[in-house]
Parts: C-alpha cells; sequence; structure tokens
C-alpha cells in the first residue's frame, strides 16, 4: 500500500501545502504533558515569533506553560473524544502536533480526521504499529483535503527513520553495494523522565507480538526478547537491548526496502529490563491490551519510576545500523543527555519542515523519500540534534564504538 501510495503521488506531484495565513497558530495537543510541553518550548526558541496554542485537559499545567513561554502562547482546553471541540481549536489553526499518547490500542484517528475535516495540517508522534498504518490510510483523503501529514513524526519513530533512509541513500547513490539488513537500536535511561505516558506505551507494547522482517519473510517474535549488547559510543557505552513491535520497522521494510529489519530497546537500571521481561512472560497479553487495565499498572509503578529516574537520569541513543551484502556496515548514532529535551526538538525540526512547505500533501512516514515526506532531510537532521553529545552519519562501526576490535595492521570492524 505504501509503495502504490508513493508511486502515485511521484507520477501526478500533487501540489504543496499552501494553508492558511502565516499568522495562524501551531496547535500542540497534548501541550501540558512532557511530550507535548518539550515541544512547545523547542518550537518557540527555534521559532520564536511563532504563535503556540498549548491544548490540554490541565488548565494549571496550561497556564504555567504559557507563562514560561511567553505572549506568543495561550492554552485552551481540549479533549481530543469530543469532535466539535477537537474541530473548533483547529479551525484557526496552520498545524496540529499530535502529542496526546499513548497511540495503542487507540481504535480510531480523531485528530488526523478533524485535521482533514478542517484543513489543518497535522504531525503526530505515533509511536505503534497499527495506528500508523490506521493513519496511513487516510493519504487520498489527506491529498482530496489538501495537507500534508506526518505520522510517526518524534524521535523514535521519527528521526531515526530518517537517519535510516538516508544510510540507505548514502549507499545507493555512492552505488557501495546493495542494503540487506537495517536494525534500529535504542536505549533510554529511566522513563527518560517522560512520566506515566511513556510507562503506559511501554506496557501495551509487551501485550504485542514483534514483528520484523527476514529476507524479505514477516516474523512473529515474543516481546522483549532476543537480547543484545549494542554498543552506543561515547556517554552511553553498551546497553542491553530486547526486541519490540515498534512502527518504523514496517514502514521502513516497504518503502526502503531493506529485505530484513528489526528494532530493539533498552532501558537502565538493568532490573527494569528483567522488569519488562517479567511482565512480558507473566502477565496476560489481554491485560496488557487494555488501556484501562494497564493504566492501573502505572498508578502502581510510576512513583516508584520517578524515585529512580532522579538517579537514572534521561540519556537517550539511537543506533541504526545498515548492513550490506557484501558484509560492511554503515552506522548512524544519536545520543542526548536529555530524552525531554531531545524529543522536543526532534518533533519541532518535523513541525518546521511541514510549515516551510518541506512536505506533499497526503499522508507519509518519514522515511519516504526526499522531496515527499521531508524534503530537507539534512536539516531537519540538523535541528533535530541540536544539544546532542554524539551525531553520527555514515559511518563504519569501529568509528563510533567505545571498544572497537582491531584485526591487524590497524583495521578494525
Amino acid at each position: 500500500m505504501a509503495r502504490a501510495a508513493l508511486a502515485w503521488s511521484m507520477s501526478t506531484a500533487p501540489p504543496r501545502y499552501g494553508g492558511k495565513g502565516e499568522s495562524s497558530p501551531v496547535v500542540i495537543l497534548g501541550g501540558t504533558g512532557r511530550v507535548g510541553g518539550s515541544t512547545a518550548i523547542a518550537l518557540s526558541k527555534l521559532c520564536p515569533s511563532l504563535q503556540l496554542i498549548i491544548a490540554g485537559r490541565n488548565r494549571e499545567k496550561g497556564a504555567a506553560l504559557v507563562s514560561k513561554l511567553g505572549k506568543n502562547a495561550r492554552f485552551v482546553e481540549v479533549d481530543i473524544e469530543n469532535t466539535s471541540m477537537l474541530e473548533t481549536t483547529l479551525e484557526e489553526a496552520k498545524l496540529v502536533v499530535h502529542a496526546a499518547g499513548p497511540f495503542q490500542q487507540a481504535q480510531k484517528c480523531t485528530v488526523l480526521e478533524a485535521a482533514i475535516s478542517t484543513k489543518t495540517a497535522y504531525l503526530d508522534v505515533c509511536d505503534d504499529t497499527n495506528y500508523a498504518q490506521r493513519a496511513k490510510s487516510f493519504h487520498s483523503k489527506a491529498l482530496a483535503a489538501g495537507i500534508p501529514a506526518v505520522t510517526t513524526g518524534g524521535i523514535y519513530p521519527g528521526v531515526s527513520n530518517v537517519m535510516a533512509a538516508e544510510l540507505v541513500h548514502s549507499v545507493k547513490s555512492e552505488d557501495a553495494g546493495e542494503p540487506e539488513r537495517l536494525r534500529f537500536f535504542y536505549y533510554t535511561a529511566g522513563s527518560g523522565g517522560a512520566g506515566p505516558t511513556i510507562l503506559a506505551t511501554s506496557f501495551l507494547l509487551l501485550g504485542e507480538n514483534v514483528i520484523a522482517y527476514n529476507k524479505g519473510e514477516m516474523i512473529k517474535m515474543k516481546p522483549y526478547s532476543g537480547a543484545l549488547s549494542i554498543d552506543f559510543g561515547k556517554g552511553i557505552g553498551k546497553r542491553d537491548v530486547y526486541l519490540l513491535n515498534l512502527p518504523e520497522v514496517r514502514s521502513a521494510y516497504d518503502i526502503l526496502g531493506v529485505p530484513t529489519v528489526s528494532a530493539r530497546f533498552g532501558t537502565s537500571p538493568f532490573f527494569w529490563n528483567w522488569g519488562m521481561q517479567a511482565i512480558a512472560n507473566f502477565v496476560p497479553a489481554e491485560t496488557l491490551r487494555d488501556r484501562s487495565k494497564v493504566q492501573q499498572l502505572v498508578q502502581i509503578f510510576d512513583p516508584l519510576v520517578r524515585a529512580i529516574d532522579g538517579i537514572a537520569g534521561e540519556r537517550v541513543s539511537m543506533r541504526v545500523d545498515l548492513e550490506l551484502l557484501d558484509g560492511r556496515s554503515r552506522v548512524a548514532l544519536f545520543s542526548h543527555k536529555k530524552l525531554s529535551v531531545s524529543v522536543g526538538y526532534s518533533i519541532a525540526a518535523f513541525a518546521l519542515a511541514i510549515l516551510e512547505g518541506s512536505t506533499q500533501n497526503g499522508v507519509w512516514f518519514p522515511e519516504e523519500p526526499e522531496g515527499i515526506a521531508i524534503d530537507a532531510r539534512k536539516l531537519l537532521l540538523e535541528r533535530a540534534s541540536k544539544g546532542t553529545i554524539n551525531f553520527v552519519m555514515n559511518k563504519a562501526p569501529w568509528m563510533i564504538e567505545t571498544d572497537p576490535k582491531e584485526i591487524g595492521l590497524g583495521i578494525y570492524v
């Protein structure tokens, strides 16, 4: 489906988003949460003149954030399940950033449908495979409405997808070899300071079978299995990571054409990984797929997670490995001291790309070809990587690892 939509779009070259007036604001749904709030702060720093509407249900938190952002921001109370309230808020907006997760087990793309109805450009930070594919199914409707929409446009998935696309593009443009295997590796200390939403997302993902691809064949595996020790380079080091069902696996397979694709995630302290494995193995999958029951689990674990977060910090790292048929590898690496800051700049980078007319009309994944989803991928990565302790693109693994192996004569692997 993704390939068909892409071929159609390239042959007909749909116009870019004309949108509403330049002074029209950006609405950030979930703006009082950690992800939405971080996005608002990053946007205000990258583009101080931008008008922002912080939309959420907590007036007290909204007022505090608006006070911090200054005169170009205001708060609006919005319940995304109230279609009338939602559409009224979007009527005046140029872009809506949907950060009101978690996206797992959501049955409708309510915000995307409201964006299409009001002809408002759209960006979400979805991290769920089913929701992302459902959003993609609205491609023709977004095209007819004349709006661009990007789904899975956060840090991971999002920036990681663009990193993968750049790796594949580089090896193909250099005729350096045929891509054979693409692997996404993610590490976040504690909950990354992101609070109960990230915790809920993690539990919900543990209720999903992991989808991966092996030599062109879709395979299913247990969540939080397949542990690997991965070197995330300076500032992070080696960390254990485990299989999770993440949307970039399917979209990268469909769009980038690499036959073997998988994604793994790990956290620290180490016992959190043991806990995640225990939950995946012993809590019934039906419980982990029930959002109300997961919220009960979150209420139990959240105080403990917050206490440990104060010790663990919130470092984040993404490593994307592209292996070629001849055995050579290319690596992209992105590490930051604070997930809450880095996720804001990552989402803001996508938002500015859409506002600047970098995205064609329709619904797109971040890794779709340059000029379709994102017209200037290097600029997006430059903005997203602001403040990183390590950002490397298209290098051999030994050039980024903390303990590369020398096989002799100054040759490393």
